[in-house]
């Protein structure tokens, strides 16, 4: 029997559970479906550039803020 080790990180200030096995940004964007281009992150309260989502490798206790770009004016 194998169990899957998970870690706890918040998004939007709600405890959310993942994988422990290296999950990066772009993977829990995809798994939350949010659209990648029209998204901004920050991590632990610092902007995550785009092109570093896919090394940016999630640890117990991160603090993740998703921001969606709204069309309007």
């Amino acid at each position: 029997m194998t169990t899957t080790t998970a870690i706890q990180i918040r998004v939007n200030d709600k405890p959310v559970e993942i994988p422990a096995d290296d999950t990066t940004l772009s993977t829990l964007l995809t798994q939350l479906a949010m659209p990648l281009d029209a998204t901004a992150v920050a991590l632990n309260d610092e902007i995550v550039a785009r092109s570093a989502w896919d090394a940016t490798v999630l640890s117990t206790g991160d603090r993740i803020a998703l921001f969606q770009a709204i069309a309007g004016g």
